[in-house]
């Protein structure tokens, strides 16, 4: 197994994309933090199933818009695991309309949590990782934050956000043996794409991609796997597009 001896922190880790980077690490032999803001029973059975697995996990509730609550689950993750060398910076949100009709408050709920959870959970465990001199950041952004989707600019934002910040963390702690990348997926079915795709299945946006089908979370959780073990050891600051080709295109055509 690939990270045998390892331990991750996997931040939304109870459903969608990130439960599923959660079990895919434990099956590599990672022991796991599950965080979760308020999905205590769903973080409590992707514990279930790492423990299952032979591995350790715990559940780790907080808020990764709360600096201090981040500082506290890299704490939670060290004492209950005895350590941390990945970083799953996974936890998202999405408020799409169109900027005319957007709430204020809508543009900063997106941009505090996306990009300042990640920026949160990213400073709160360099410092264990800068002591070992071992680490690896993996940051799950979105094809969005390198190009543009109607009516969803405030994600595009924090995501491209998130683009910056791994390439500029890339830089600062290379020197420390820590590496920082991002999975950028496409088109996956999780409840945050659930409106584009309810009408018809996401068959409007299918056709359009050059592989003809959606993503599946497992599938973006194998790339994060990849990122975070060995194979990518000559890896940092890269940007790993999953998206069946949609970003290669000059366009998705109309938005739906």
């Amino acid at each position: 197994m690939k990270l045998e001896g390892r331990i991750a922190l996997v931040t939304g880790g109870s459903r969608g994309i990130g439960r599923s980077i959660a079990e895919a690490l434990a099956r590599e032999g990672a022991d796991v933090a599950v965080n979760y803001r308020s999905g205590k029973e769903q973080a409590d059975e992707v514990v279930q199933a790492i423990e299952g697995m032979g591995r350790k996990a715990v559940a780790i509730q907080g808020d990764v818009a709360e600096f201090d609550d981040a500082t506290r689950m890299v704490e939670e993750a060290v004492n209950g695991l005895g350590g941390l060398h990945v970083l799953v910076n996974n936890a998202g949100i999405a408020r799409d309309t169109l900027n005319f009709n957007m709430d204020p408050g809508d543009w900063l709920d997106v941009m505090r949590v996306n990009f300042g959870g990640t920026f949160n959970c990213t400073k709160a465990a360099a410092g264990q990782m800068m002591k070992e001199r071992d680490g690896v950041i993996v940051n799950i952004s979105s094809v969005m934050g390198e190009k543009a989707w109607v009516g969803a600019s405030n994600y595009a934002a924090s995501k491209a956000a998130v683009n910056s910040l791994t390439r500029a963390s890339a830089l600062e702690f290379a020197r420390f043996g820590i590496r920082v990348n991002a999975v950028l997926p496409g088109f996956a079915p999780t409840d945050m794409v659930a409106g584009l795709v309810e009408k018809d299945g996401g068959k409007s946006i299918s056709k359009q991609l050059p592989l003809k089908v959606l993503g599946t979370v497992e599938e973006v959780a194998e790339c994060a796997v990849f990122l975070a073990g060995p194979g990518s050891k000559y890896m940092t600051g890269s940007l790993l597009t999953v998206d069946g080709g949609a970003f290669a295109q000059l366009a998705l055509g109309k938005p739906l």
